[in-house]
């Protein structure tokens, strides 16, 4: 199957935002990618105070256009993520995952905050204005079972593990490490996370701006199930397109039987 990651930037205006992504999935359309993949907030500027300001519900113009992106190119659209509004005043990072049809066939809340303050780094705290997620997110494809995570949730091996046991092939992780975060452990984690769960990981960033309030490190990724990196690009506007060969995933796990041989009677997962 092949997949494409997006790295496109993020800017004020939210209508821009959905026509850039619909750009970028109109330039690879020759390519006939099975899976595109967009950043996290690719839509919002990535600040805790714009969260609730561009939030909408579900079903809302960000997301149906989403799901007419989906249907015109006839792909499985992971559609990076937005701040969704519940009908009670909370506020979500949220995924929609959409079918070829423009079908809404998943959805993933963030689940772990990005609360941290790393001295003379990166200070952030969403839980300022979002409100977590609780459930890991799996959804069906006609190439088995696929997971999404939302950055920092990659931070949690048993997260990823979860989706695995799950029975997921592959796991889609929009996001957006920072200039602290980013060059000490982006590629590590996603190396880490394919190398545990013997799976193939995707992360999609958005393009860095230096001028944003919140610079992504970009470089978005993936990796395989023998921890290996497959392609990575910069920080620049791009786009990542893979071939990912799931037979090879098998045969990683039959001849080095991780999960066949996990005990799980001595862990607490």
């Amino acid at each position: 199957m092949k997949v494409a990651a997006i790295q496109m930037p993020t800017v004020k205006d939210k209508i821009q935002n959905i026509r850039t992504a619909g750009t970028y999935i109109e330039k690879i359309k020759a390519e006939n990618p099975d899976f595109v993949i967009l950043p996290e907030m690719f839509c919002c500027p990535y600040q805790t105070e714009n969260f609730p300001v561009y939030a909408e519900k579900e079903g809302g113009p960000s997301w149906q256009a989403m799901s007419d992106y989906a249907r015109k190119y006839h792909i499985y659209l992971i559609a990076g993520s937005m701040p969704e509004a519940d009908d009670v005043g909370n506020v979500y990072n949220t995924s929609y995952i959409f079918d070829r049809d423009g079908k809404q066939i998943g959805k993933h809340r963030k689940a772990h905050l990005f609360d941290i303050n790393v001295k003379n780094g990166q200070y952030f705290k969403e839980s300022d204005t979002l409100t977590s997620g609780d459930h890991a997110t799996v959804f069906d494809t006609e190439f088995g079972k696929m997971g999404v995570m939302i950055c920092y949730d990659i931070r949690f091996p048993e997260f990823a593990r979860t989706m695995e046991l799950d029975d997921a092939r592959m796991i889609f992780v929009p996001a957006a490490f920072n200039m602290t975060t980013g060059p000490a452990h982006w590629e590590l984690t996603f190396r880490a996370r394919a190398l545990d769960n013997q799976i193939y990981m995707l992360g999609c960033a958005p393009a860095r701006d230096t001028q944003a309030g919140y610079i992504s490190w970009g470089h978005s990724i993936v990796t395989d199930p023998w921890g290996r990196v497959m392609k990575q690009l910069d920080e620049k506007e791009g786009i990542l397109i893979e071939e990912i060969d799931l037979d090879r995933e098998d045969q990683i796990r039959e001849q080095l039987p991780l999960l066949k041989h996990r005990k799980s009677e001595m862990y607490h997962l």
